[in-house]
């Protein structure tokens, strides 16, 4: 059973409970909409990032990093991002996996928005991808609300990865999930 379409060659719309949901390309034209969450403390508390403290700095990034990445997608709700959500490519003997990645304003948080645009993802990655075989999430040991997300959107928990890397000074455990090619059910 699909429940998403593609409308345009980026952007995904959900067909089902959220029909006012949609990924596309973040765009610098998106910088205030960015602003809300990637400088909310409770929003970035488990990202690898800090804050962002000023616009011109999400503006660099937005410019630097986002519109040239292969895969990053404003989440939203009628046109108007809310979140952020990516894949990013691996290389070389890795090139089979993908890092799925995700991140919404606090205002949103609990009502099912991530879930979808996992299962959104999930539903279009592999075939935009076909050498992708495996996507994983490592999420923090703590953020119990992102275990919860991947789980409802079907990906796998793999285990902990102990003492995996350092987030703001401190050596974090991370928990591995992933969904492969093979558990897509279309």
């Amino acid at each position: 059973m699909a429940v998403t379409s593609v409308v345009q060659s980026d952007q995904i719309k959900a067909k089902d409970e959220y029909p006012n949901l949609s990924l596309r390309p973040l765009q610098v034209s998106d910088v205030d909409d960015f602003m809300v969450w990637a400088s909310d403390e409770k929003v970035t508390r488990f990202c690898t990032w800090e804050p962002y403290t000023n616009k011109e700095d999400g503006l660099n990034y937005i410019k630097n990093i986002v519109v040239p990445h292969p895969w990053l997608r404003a989440i939203c709700i009628d046109d108007r991002p809310v979140g952020a959500i990516s894949v990013s490519a691996n290389s070389g003997n890795d090139k089979c996996r993908g890092e799925l990645g995700y991140v919404l304003a606090f205002k949103y948080w609990g009502k099912g928005i991530v879930t979808r645009a996992v299962k959104m993802v999930v539903e279009t990655i592999f075939v935009e991808w076909p050498h992708l075989e495996r996507l994983e999430a490592l999420v923090d040991v703590e953020n119990v609300g992102s275990q919860r997300v991947l789980e409802k959107a079907g990906f796998q928990r793999e285990g902990v990865l102990r003492k995996y890397l350092i987030v703001k000074g401190r050596s974090r455990d991370r928990v591995m999930f992933s969904f492969l090619s093979t558990d897509y059910q279309s």
